[in-house]
């Protein structure tokens, strides 16, 4: 079962590399027009945190300069299915390492866990490769999925990856769907920032070879090829305009919403996570990532296509 998923440009990884460098630059070193247009959108974060029934962390990095955008960034906070951008980081640099091979041939167990996927709607003949899997885990969301490359990579290989990676407080701490876990308080933890700085390794390629780099990040842009409509499309997504490549995994749970995105943007490109828990309502939730996902865009697209005075160049006026 192959994913129908297009690579990312070459370009993209070029681009990454010189971002290590382009990151030393600070918020406050920006010329003071762009800084005060990064201000109106930490005001934008701010509002929609005060009209939130619920608690919300946002964290956005302009990854051209650096610059950062925080709202309670180093709060733990639930991750849901958020966290198997840490399963799948952990099975490529496996897979890197030699110790795993990512078109091996594997049959799942016929008994598997439900809420969400593809997997448990299958015959108990299946068999499917451990990158199908990783496929299906980040394009459907699929718990079993989860759980089958979870066992085969060790659930404490994920977390000494993590803590190599100095991410102390993303921590996986129980396999999907396993109810007596979270009533003894292992739930799967991260905070804003962590997440963000998760997904910057994907797209900068850290520890992973140019191609397999390059396959992680086509596995990871399986949720584009899994949202036909706007109105199916992850909360994040759905302020995206149709076309602008981007790097997203959402999670819920009661009570929970938050999703981690990177959006490729050309010239401009930025990661961009909100966490929410104690929502009284989960639609609230979901429409403030919304809103802020479209606030990020609104100010990097206008960023990305300006000159250092603030003109907008447009398609139209460059082709007077």
């Amino acid at each position: 079962m192959e994913a129908a998923v297009s690579p990312p440009r070459p370009a993209a990884l070029v681009l990454a590399a010189a971002l290590l460098a382009m990151a030393e630059a600070r918020a406050g070193e920006l010329p003071a027009k762009q800084a005060d247009l990064l201000a109106k959108l930490q005001a934008r974060v701010q509002d929609v945190d005060a009209r939130l029934d619920g608690v919300l962390g946002v964290y956005l990095e302009d990854l051209a300069t650096g610059a950062k955008i925080e709202r309670r960034a180093d709060e733990v906070f639930p991750t849901a299915s958020s966290i198997k951008l840490a399963v799948l980081y952990e099975l490529y640099r496996q897979a890197e390492e030699g110790r795993i091979d990512l078109g091996e041939v594997t049959q799942p167990s016929a008994a598997r866990v439900r809420g969400g996927g593809v997997l448990q709607e299958l015959g108990p003949r299946v068999s499917l490769t451990w990158r199908d899997l990783a496929v299906l885990m980040i394009g459907w969301s699929d718990n079993e999925a989860t759980n089958v490359l979870v066992r085969r990579i060790g659930m404490d290989a994920v977390n000494r990856r993590l803590d190599a990676l100095d991410l102390p407080r993303t921590r996986l701490r129980r396999l999907m769907m396993d109810l007596e876990a979270a009533r003894r308080g292992d739930e799967n933890v991260s905070t804003p920032r962590e997440l963000a700085l998760l997904l910057e390794a994907f797209y900068r390629g850290n520890g992973l070879s140019p191609d397999r780099a390059r396959d992680a990040l086509a596995v990871l842009g399986a949720m584009a090829g899994n949202s036909a409509t706007p109105d199916s499309r992850s909360a994040f997504r759905r302020a995206l305009p149709e076309g602008v490549r981007a790097y997203t995994k959402p999670g819920e749970l009661e009570g929970v919403r938050c999703e981690a995105g990177l959006v490729a943007l050309e010239g401009r490109p930025y990661a961009a996570v909100v966490m929410t828990a104690y929502l009284r309502r989960e639609k609230e939730g979901e429409a403030a990532i919304t809103e802020i996902s479209a606030a990020a865009y609104e100010t990097f697209d206008r960023l990305a296509r300006s000159s250092e005075y603030g003109r907008t160049i447009s398609e139209r006026d460059a082709a007077k």
